[in-house]
């Protein structure tokens, strides 16, 4: 029998693809939001695709607000997109 392929929304676009394509983004117990590139580190986990397009849906529609269920910080937005450019470029 076939091994089912976990599947995530994307909190910028709301498409459903498989984990492995996405980006972990998540807020730990400190309530701290950062990238979570390995995907295996503790806390509450969102995931994006790697495109900047989602990541400013995701911005603009509050996406990863409403997944933590906290406010972000315009700052905390800013470093997230820079550090998903620098993963994005490799």
């Amino acid at each position: 029998m076939a091994k089912k392929t976990p599947l995530r929304k994307c909190v910028g676009c709301g498409e459903m693809i498989a984990k492995k394509d996405m980006l972990r983004i998540i807020k730990t117990k400190e309530g701290d939001v950062k990238l979570d590139p390995t995907g295996k580190e503790n806390g509450r986990g969102a995931y994006l695709h790697f495109d900047k397009a989602c990541f400013e849906k995701a911005v603009k529609s509050r996406g990863l607000e409403r997944s933590f269920k906290i406010s972000i910080d315009p700052e905390i937005y800013e470093k997230l997109g820079k550090e998903l450019m620098e993963i994005d470029c490799e």
